[in-house]
């Protein structure tokens, strides 16, 4: 039986899911989930990440943790951690811009969360020679200083989709019209935890919200508080969540969500206020655009200095990598960062308070 198959006869029986519940079976099933099943990414997947197109990327971001590192006095033993670390990528060349940083391999203790056999295959191969550790979740990570980074992983969480009617809301979920998965809402009532949406939305508008964030946030906050370090969180959202953003993508092009569950990857925008206010103990930095936290940390003059040894179509493609990294109309503004650390440090460099 599909998956597809499996979630009809589902709803027949028990009646309409709700929107997180659909996006968890259609992502993370252990035999049809979409990130259980194959490795998404790059030219021949669905999608492209940051690091994918092109190896400044990882190497400011490891330049930034390593420059961070070296501010809070170069502990030793640390966790140099990645959620989400999708073909190892991103890792590989954090790794390769922090060689020649004094003591910073040698004390790393490199840790990535991954729940999907099938990518976790491919990050050993790309990061073979490594010894690595692997960890089911942030709330499993080691009580020793921790540097951790989050490319697009946030945005996969599944998300629980509300619209306000009057002085309630009414929630999004997914049952069956003439026997296909279709969208519907509940019947209308409080919510005690959009309390406070009340008063910047108004009837018909929807807002999202990402049960599992929280925790997650809360565990990294609470160790960075507690032991040292820092975490750049960086993916697609804003501020506050407002209107819907789930997405479907299926051989880089746009999907219908409910067309082919697990076949398609699924997302939705990261609503950055929730996951500063789960940070706490530790502190958290102003919400940045993607394209200033790279600038800040010299993608342009690194940009340049490769670029000199480039020509011809390598050339042009470097050059439409860094403008897609960088520019307000491609990746430069839809990302943001979001960087934690202890009360007691500076944010990570790229990023203010």
């Amino acid at each position: 039986m599909s998956l597809k198959d499996g979630l009809i006869a589902r709803v027949a029986t028990h009646g309409p899911i709700t929107v997180a519940d659909y996006m968890a079976e259609a992502l993370l099933h252990p035999v049809h989930g979409y990130y259980t099943t194959r490795n998404p990414l790059g030219a021949a997947g669905d999608f492209t990440t940051a690091p994918e197109i092109s190896q400044m990327f990882g190497e400011l971001v490891g330049l930034s943790l390593a420059q961070s590192w070296l501010d809070q006095g170069a502990p030793a033993p640390f966790t140099l951690a990645e959620l989400g670390p999708g073909r190892g990528t991103l890792m590989a060349d954090i790794l390769r811009a922090t060689a020649r940083v004094p003591g910073f391999h040698a004390a790393a203790r490199i840790t990535l969360i991954e729940v999907s056999p099938a990518l976790r295959n491919v990050q050993r191969r790309t990061l073979e020679g490594f010894d690595i550790a692997y960890v089911d979740g942030a709330d499993h990570l080691p009580d020793v200083p921790l540097w951790l980074i989050a490319n697009e992983f946030f945005d996969a969480l599944p998300v629980r989709q509300f619209q306000r009617d009057g002085a309630g809301w009414r929630e999004r979920c997914v049952g069956l019209s003439n026997d296909v998965l279709s969208f519907g809402l509940s019947p209308a009532g409080p919510q005690a935890m959009l309390a406070h949406r009340l008063e910047d939305t108004e009837d018909g508008q929807l807002v999202e919200i990402c049960p599992s964030a929280a925790p997650i946030i809360s565990a990294i906050g609470t160790r960075i508080e507690a032991h040292g370090g820092a975490a750049l969180i960086i993916d697609y959202g804003d501020w506050r969540s407002l209107g819907e953003t789930l997405q479907a993508v299926q051989n880089h092009a746009s999907a219908d969500p409910l067309a082919q569950p697990g076949q398609a990857d699924l997302t939705a925008h990261v609503d950055f206020e929730t996951l500063t206010q789960a940070a706490t103990p530790a502190v958290f930095s102003r919400v940045t655009p993607q394209g200033v936290f790279l600038e800040r940390l010299g993608i342009t003059a690194r940009a340049q200095a490769l670029a000199a040894k480039l020509d011809g179509s390598a050339l042009d493609a470097h050059i439409a990598a860094h403008r897609r990294l960088t520019h307000p109309d491609e990746m430069g503004n839809l990302f943001k960062v979001l960087g934690l650390f202890p009360t007691t440090a500076a944010p990570p460099p790229g990023l203010e308070r």
